[in-house]
């Protein structure tokens, strides 16, 4: 654990000052790739992250999202009906699994520094639809999208095709993870149609 101020990496410097105070508690510094990824989907543009693994790629990706997030839920607090506001898109379900569970330390690290704040508690919901969602699953996404949807290209596409879609009408991050194992196969041109289904 560090003790660094919040002013000790200047590329959080954009982000609300609970998820300045989480990262700068949990981490010494930001890692290269991410101020940069950060500088980069800061200014609202397109942003592909090409770095080993352990250099912090997809925090760099979801810590902009779930700081934008928070921010969102705290000017208007979520109605029913709402839609999902972040996508997550991995080639792999084991992955999307091993995303939504160490999502959880941010999140939760976020919300308990806004609390310490004095800042109103915010829970973010995250939710995986993949061939394996069951039926009864995918009717509760329906009727209450979560925040934060994981999801594989194929269950992305069968959302667009359906009445599901209509979940999806709020998103405004989309994070692709691993884009090499499908960019020039048939998967990653089946991808590139539901992404422009999706916009």
């Amino acid at each position: 654990m560090s003790t660094s101020t919040p002013d000790a990496t200047p590329s959080l410097a954009a982000f609300e000052p609970a998820t300045r105070a989480w990262f700068t508690s949990t981490f010494d510094a930001a890692t290269p790739v991410q101020a940069a990824a950060w500088a980069a989907i800061g200014a609202g543009d397109h942003t592909l992250v090409i770095a080993p693994t352990g250099s912090g790629k997809t925090l760099a990706a979801f810590l902009h999202a779930i700081d934008r997030l928070f921010r969102l839920r705290a000017q208007q607090p979520r109605m029913p009906g709402d839609g999902t506001g972040v996508l997550y898109i991995s080639p792999i379900k084991a992955l999307g699994a091993d995303v939504h569970r160490n999502l959880q330390v941010p999140l939760e690290g976020v919300n308990a520094q806004r609390e310490q704040r004095g800042d109103p508690a915010l829970a973010l919901s995250v939710a995986i639809r993949s061939g394996d969602t069951t039926s009864a699953e995918r009717a509760r996404l329906l009727r209450r999208p979560p925040d934060i949807l994981i999801t594989t290209p194929e269950s992305l596409f069968l959302m667009l095709t359906s009445k599901a879609r209509d979940s999806l009408r709020d998103v405004h991050t989309v994070i692709i993870d691993e884009i090499h194992a499908v960019a020039g196969s048939k998967r990653g041109s089946h991808l590139a149609l539901s992404l422009e289904r999706l916009d």
